[in-house]
Order: C-alpha cells, then sequence, then structure tokens
C-alpha cells in the first residue's frame, strides 16, 4: 500500500500543474476518501506549502497563484533520467550551451537529491563511455546499474546472476572494469571469473547484482569502449567480409560505424589497409561498401559480388536521362 507520505507528495505534483481541483476528484486521482485529501491539505499548509481552498459551487483547492515551489522530489529512475538527458543532449549537439552550463545545472541538481544518491549517480555519469553510436536511453534495470557503477569506481568484484542470449542463467563474479552506453543498450566490461577471461555483459541481463568481498586493478590504458567495440567487431557470424582498401589505418576506420570493422595494415601491399566485418547476412552490406570513398577491392566471401554488381546496375540505371514525351493532345488543341 502507497505511504500517506508518497500521497502527500503525489497530491503536491497534481496541484502544481495548475488550476482548481475539485476535492473529489483529488480524492479519485489518490484513491482515498475526501476526508483524507483534506488532510493531506492540511499537512502540506504545516509544510509551508501555501494551498488555497476556493468555496462555492465551482470551488475546489489550488496553490495560491504566483507560488513557486523549492527543491524537486525525484525518484532514482527520474534523477538519473535527468542527468543523462542532459549529458545526451549535450553529446548530440541539442544543447548548445556550454559544458560549464551542463555540469553547473547537474550541479544544482545533485543538491536537491537525497543525499544517498548522490555519489551513486555520480558514479554512474562519471564512470559511464560513450560509443559514437550512442542513443542514451534510462533502462528499467537502474538499480542494477547503479550497484554496477558503484562497484567500477570502487573496484570491488560483483557477484551476478546472468541469463546469456541462450537463455541458460549462471552466477558469476564480475570485475567491472568500466560501463559503457551503445545503440541503446548499457553494458559493463570486466573480468569474468566463469571464464577467466575480460568479457562483456549486457545490463539488462543482469540480476540481482551484490557487492562482493576483495578488490582488483584495472589494466593500464583499459578502456570500456574500445573493448566492447572490438568484441562486437571479433564475434562469429556466418559470413566474414574481407576487402583491401586504399589509405590508412586512421582514415580507413572512419568510414565504418562503430563497433562494425577490425582494420589492420596491409603486410603484403604498403599503402593499403585490410578490413574485416562480421555479418550474419549480406543484402545489407553492397549499400555500406557504396559510402567508402576510395579504391578498394573485394577479397571475399564470393557471395558478395553479385550483390555489389546488382547495386551498382540499380544505381547506374537510376542516373539514365528519361526521355521526354510530349503530350500529343495539347498540340493538336494549340494547333486548332
Amino acid at each position: 500500500m502507497t505511504r500517506p507520505t508518497a500521497r502527500v507528495l503525489a497530491l503536491l505534483e497534481i496541484l502544481q500543474a495548475g488550476g482548481l481541483r475539485s476535492v473529489r476528484e483529488l480524492a479519485s486521482a489518490l484513491d482515498v476518501d475526501e476526508r483524507t485529501v483534506r488532510r493531506y491539505v492540511a499537512h502540506l499548509d504545516d509544510l509551508g506549502v501555501p494551498v488555497e481552498s476556493v468555496r462555492g459551487r465551482h470551488g475546489g483547492i489550488r496553490l495560491v497563484p504566483g507560488f513557486r515551489m523549492p527543491p524537486l522530489m525525484l525518484t532514482d529512475e527520474e534523477a538519473l533520467a535527468v542527468l543523462l538527458g542532459l549529458i545526451a543532449g549535450r553529446r548530440a549537439g541539442l544543447v548548445t550551451t556550454s559544458a560549464l552550463a551542463v555540469e553547473s545545472a547537474v550541479a544544482k541538481l545533485s543538491r536537491v537529491l537525497p543525499k544517498a544518491l548522490v555519489p551513486r549517480l555520480d558514479a554512474l555519469v562519471r564512470g559511464t563511455r560513450f560509443t559514437s553510436s550512442s542513443r542514451v536511453v534510462v533502462p528499467a534495470e537502474t538499480e542494477s546499474l547503479l550497484v554496477l557503477a558503484e562497484a567500477a569506481r570502487d573496484r570491488r568484484p560483483v557477484a551476478i546472476e546472468y541469463t546469456g542470449s541462450d537463455s541458460h542463467r549462471s552466477r558469476r563474479i564480475v570485475h567491472p572494469y568500466g560501463l559503457v552506453a551503445h545503440s541503446g543498450r548499457w553494458y559493463v566490461t570486466g573480468a569474468d571469473s566463469a571464464s577467466g577471461e575480460m568479457r562483456t555483459f549486457r545490463v539488462d541481463r543482469i540480476s540481482d547484482p551484490r557487492p562482493s568481498s576483495g578488490s582488483f586493478d584495472v589494466p593500464p590504458g583499459f578502456d570500456p569502449a574500445d573493448a566492447l567495440l572490438s568484441a562486437f567487431a571479433a564475434a562469429p557470424h556466418r559470413y566474414t567480409i574481407a576487402l583491401r582498401v586504399e589509405g590508412t589505418v586512421e582514415d580507413v576506420g572512419r568510414l565504418f560505424p562503430a563497433g562494425l570493422a577490425t582494420v589492420h595494415e596491409c603486410t603484403d601491399r604498403p599503402g593499403h589497409v585490410r578490413v574485416r566485418v562480421q555479418a550474419q547476412r549480406l543484402e545489407w552490406v553492397p549499400a555500406v561498401l557504396a559510402g567508402i570513398d576510395r579504391p578498394f577491392v573485394i577479397e571475399g566471401p564470393p557471395a558478395l559480388r553479385p550483390l555489389v554488381r546488382a547495386l551498382a546496375d540499380r544505381l547506374a540505371a537510376a542516373t539514365q536521362e528519361m526521355p521526354v514525351v510530349e503530350d500529343t493532345r495539347i498540340l493538336a488543341d494549340e494547333v486548332h
């Protein structure tokens, strides 16, 4: 059952929306009787919130006009949504103010949040890395995200229950090196006790994370985002697309979406690099290759070549000029 304090805050939120609300309307919204609504109104008045009762046939309850509410009261999820919204807007160029203005807004928000929540959100915001294809979202598993962020900050192992892509569940200890936001999902990268290797886990597949005893060190120079993208690019799929492209590793790497390709120098062809792309299907690959603005050769697989030729034929056909057909009926009308 919802606690009375929560209902009082819910009443305040309704009144902040403005307008005059009848007691019956408020009682229905809060799922209490009208007498309880009046008691909640008296409680707000005791807290210094000026609530006005308007008598008469069309009367009701409202906040005193011109009153401005002090401090925000946000749930963990709401606070996280606001903070990540500021960060995402800044990264996407939607927030055109200076970085200092964003930091100032975050600082002001932190001052009105519960003290216990502030360091947890700070650990997440400061410890998260974002890939170039990030779409920052607030996940439903906010508590798991905050626990992992704190563990990464404090260098503490975490015991988790993980559900793999095959629906198999397992318990394991993870050393969380860092969190990464990538393409609308959250990931944690670190050492895994089950395999003894560095692994990347989807946060939405983690349940019941609990800090464990001990501590760990992060390898020097380790970048969680780079590790995630490299894992994606090297993951086994049905096809391995191999290309030889003219250019440097840095220039050619920028031609592909983050996490899609691995690029290495050609030892047998100076001035060229080799690109590897893993794919489950080939239909989408020709469109990506069409965006390569420099000479390249498809080394494999053979099944890709006819798909690229078909795209080239369609593009060539689209450039053909259509013959102009004059409307003979208009000409005939002009003659007469």
